[in-house]
């Protein structure tokens, strides 16, 4: 094929684009339309429903409470019960025969809470008080005493213990009561220093009484505390009498078993059960006995244990929940001081206190508060303390039972609380399992708080003024867990935060998130995890805006770049980022560009610019330049767009022949020629430097698509070449298709310049000539398809874009058209609508030369 000379055709945009608009047909509307949706009907059978239901009865762990008022028509006197106990055999969860349980530093003790309990529960209104005035019946028997005498005494004594004399002492001040009770405690001394040991059980039993009178209800708190002082003192004194019988003829060790205590001491400490037990009120009976329930260690290794089992079923008889609560308090205090370890009664004792809430809103206590004219709300105040209490004991050294109970408790404080209550929550959570790292055994449970806080608080700006929340969050040690929690967060923040924010805390928050996922990133993680760990943190990003304060924007995204430098999809994430803040500048200021704009642009593109090479990705660092140098351009930072497109032609020569996608390696040649296409119509509107000369961008991507190694058997460089030509012919235009607004491309450079338009042209025919050398050497039979769609591409450019009024090049037209259809190698279908659209423009007043080539073009098909 001889040498052609090129000339590009001229080109009417508006009225081209007028005749490539569709006609108008009628069409009859029917069940098909090419716009219909797509119904896709899943054939799968639909899951069954769960099995069961998501609510389950559960039997009861325990009998029916007995009626403690009954116990006592069942023939079985209390007297009886303590001696066959003295023979029961042990339990299996007894109290140690060893070592004795204590509660440790960590425990807060009761001495603690005394004091704010007397300070806050007061009263103005009058008390009254009954004072034991003693009996001479009670009086210590003289050691002589024959057994007999003993027996008979003792009886008179238990009959005497509520019938001695009273005085009640009414319109007492609460600071008169107050010393009355102390004058109490020291008479309960005097009296035991005396040896009238059956008077201090007399006064311990009136003060007991005590505990039963709520006449003045909102005293009762402070009552408790000043009553249960004595009964310790008791407790106190009968507990080290016993011991020291027990020093004959040696002293007991710390230690000691039931079976280190002598006869004398065991019949003694009967002897004080028996007592007790014939106190005919209950409370008394129940609060005297919880009293000295120490010393059952001097008669069983599991009468602790009995016991406060027992008693815990003798408080169901207590009619006022106020006064029953108080009883439970009590009851798990002493528990706790001689065995912390036993949790059952515990247990009990708080599910018992939440069966007996319900009489709160019973007619007795009603009209109590009716009477006392105490308001709901207020009288709900005097269960705090003892409930507290009781808590504190449940809780204690319970990391696992304590988290599965916060677990549950969290989900209904977040759903009908406020953050100040959860943020209590996760506070009293930290408390609890931080000693020790107790949260390391506790991760899966944390998640669950976790997740559960976030199902119901989406608005993170008051999720992260909680004060808790952070630290709750550093309690997630464990690498793997720490950033399953910080995704589950992430997750939450995207689907529910609607708009963009700029608020510091959450910033900081999320930043720090954010940043614990990235740290976790090493050279073992799987590309899976790193793609989703940087759509989270993508998504992030997304969501900060700062506005228009552009400048604190983009100091975000330097904050962010040296922040998740470990993850290639973030930053390029933050350059597209930038890229678009440029623009909306641009969009903002209208295109009136001030020396402050214009400075802000330049720094972005530098941004970018000092990016783009931390990249592994050669096709991201391409496509990044060139996306930056056409937004450099758009805002008319000239010499910025320029550094950015050579950088990126000079990058072409790196570019491998395979690349990795997905685990497998694919030619990179179709992603390469997508790219230089994409190039190669940002080039039209770039304006030739000065100092470069005439097409120098364009000149340097043909010279390294020259240069570059492709694959053998590749006709990628020829079909760069070929779609080199519409850019050239675009360029030779007096007016080009499209131009960015303030930006001069070289149509207003060289204003139609004939040298201009001839290096065109010669450009043009070297490529023409490099594309007709190369169909000559496709002509054997392994590369005749390949020679016939090269030649029919050339042909349809040049339909394009050259001027066919050339006899030559209408003739290398006829012949790529010819040459194309030699083999039979191509598509029927496309030649005759090809054919058809050259007849369609031959009819135009200026076309009328593509008649003649029509009739020169014939189909061919292979033989």
């Amino acid at each position: 094929m001889a040498s052609v000379q090129w000339h590009s055709r001229a080109r009417k945009y508006e009225s081209e684009l007028h005749m490539c608009r569709l006609e108008v047909l009628a069409v009859e509307l029917s069940d098909y339309h090419p716009l219909k949706a797509i119904t896709v009907t899943d054939s799968k059978s639909r899951r069954g429903g769960r099995k069961g239901s998501t609510s389950s009865s559960s039997s009861s762990c325990s009998s029916v409470a007995p009626d403690p008022l009954s116990l006592t028509l069942d023939g079985t006197d209390p007297l009886s019960l303590f001696a066959a106990a003295s023979e029961t055999p042990t339990l299996p969860h007894s109290i140690s025969a060893g070592k004795e349980e204590e509660v440790g530093s960590d425990f807060e003790p009761w001495s603690s809470k005394r004091g704010e309990i007397l300070s806050r529960f007061t009263t103005t209104e009058k008390l009254s008080i009954n004072l034991f005035m003693g009996s001479d019946k009670s009086k210590a028997s003289s050691p002589s005493s024959a057994v007999s005498e003993k027996v008979r005494t003792r009886l008179e004594e238990l009959d005497d213990l509520e019938e001695g004399s009273q005085r009640e002492l009414l319109n007492l001040s609460q600071q008169d009561y107050v010393n009355r009770i102390e004058e109490l405690n020291q008479s309960l001394k005097e009296a035991w220093g005396s040896d009238q040991k059956v008077k201090a059980l007399k006064i311990v039993i009136q003060c007991s009484k005590l505990l039963s009178d709520t006449s003045v209800i909102q005293f009762y708190p402070s009552k408790f505390v000043l009553i249960t002082d004595i009964l310790d003192t008791f407790g106190g004194l009968v507990y080290d009498r016993i011991w020291s019988m027990c020093a004959d003829p040696h002293p007991l060790p710390e230690s000691f078993s039931a079976d280190d205590v002598n006869d004398t001491a065991k019949e003694t400490c009967l002897n004080w059960f028996f007592k007790i037990a014939s106190i005919r009120e209950l409370v008394p009976r129940l609060y005297v006995e919880a009293a000295i329930l120490k010393c059952n260690r001097f008669l069983t290794k599991s009468g602790i244990q009995e016991t406060l089992q027992r008693l815990t079923a003798m408080i169901r008889g207590i009619g006022d929940p106020l006064v029953a609560v108080y009883a439970r308090a009590y009851l798990c205090r002493v528990g706790m001081e001689v065995a912390p370890h036993l949790k059952d009664s515990l247990n009990k004792n708080f599910f018992d206190l939440l069966a007996s809430f319900r009489q709160v809103h019973g007619e007795s206590v009603q009209n109590q508060l009716v009477l006392q004219r105490v308001e709901i709300p207020i009288y709900l105040t005097l269960y705090s303390p003892a409930i507290h209490w009781i808590l504190q004991c449940v809780a204690y050294r319970a990391p696992e039972d304590y988290i599965n109970c916060a677990e549950i408790w969290v989900e209904f404080t977040c759903r009908h609380f406020t953050k100040r209550e959860v943020n209590t929550v996760l506070a009293d959570i930290i408390k609890h399992i931080t000693p020790d790292r107790a949260f390391e055994d506790a991760y899966p449970q944390l998640q669950s708080v976790i997740k559960k806080i976030l199902t119901y608080f989406h608005d993170f700006s008051v999720l992260f003024s909680m004060e808790k929340f952070l630290p709750f969050l550093d309690m997630f040690q464990k690498d793997s867990v720490r950033v399953e929690v910080c995704k589950s967060i992430m997750e939450v923040f995207i689907k529910h935060q609607q708009e963009p924010t700029r608020d510091p805390v959450i910033l900081n928050a999320l930043l720090h998130i954010c940043k614990t996922m990235h740290d976790s990133v090493n050279a073992l993680t799987l590309d899976d995890e790193k793609r989703a760990l940087s759509l989270l943190i993508n998504g992030f990003i997304r969501m900060v805006s700062f506005g228009r304060d552009f400048e604190q924007q983009l100091s975000f995204c330097v904050e962010a770049r040296a922040t998740f430098c470990n993850l290639e999809p973030v930053i390029i994430h933050l350059i597209h980022t930038v890229n678009q803040l440029a623009m909306e500048t641009r969009r903002v200021m209208k295109g009136n560009h001030s020396r402050k704009t214009a400075a802000f642009v330049r720094a972005c593109a530098a941004y970018s610019f000092i990016t783009i090479p931390s990249l592994t990705s050669i096709f991201s660092r391409l496509n990044l330049y060139l996306l930056s140098g056409q937004v450099a351009l758009a805002n008319q930072c000239l010499s910025q767009a320029d550094a950015f497109l050579k950088a990126a032609v000079s990058l072409l020569p790196e570019v491998p022949r395979t690349i990795s996608i997905e685990g497998k390696q694919r030619s990179s040649e179709s992603f390469l020629l997508d790219f230089i296409n994409n190039f190669l119509s940002t080039l039209l509107v770039v304006p030739d430097h000065p100092e470069q000369g005439v097409l120098y961008l364009v000149r340097g991507l043909l010279n390294m698509v020259q240069d570059y190694t492709w694959e053998d058997n590749s006709d990628a460089k020829i079909r760069v070449y070929i779609s080199a030509l519409p850019l050239l012919a675009a360029m030779s235009q007096e007016s080009y298709l499209y131009t960015i607004p303030k930006v001069d491309s070289n149509e207003t450079l060289y204003g139609g310049d004939p040298k201009f338009i001839a290096e065109i042209n010669k450009l043009c025919e070297t490529l023409i000539s490099q594309v007709l050398d190369h169909l000559k050497g496709l002509g054997r039979d392994e590369g005749v398809r390949r020679q016939g769609s090269l030649a029919f591409s050339l042909f349809g450019c040049l339909l394009a874009h050259g001027d066919l009024r050339n006899n030559k090049l209408n003739q290398l037209a006829v012949n790529l058209w010819n040459l194309s259809h030699k083999h039979g190698f191509c598509d029927t279908r496309t030649s005759v609508r090809t054919l058809e659209c050259i007849k369609h423009q031959a009819q135009q007043a200026d076309m009328s030369h593509l008649s003649d080539m029509t009739a020169r073009l014939s189909l061919q098909s292979r033989a």
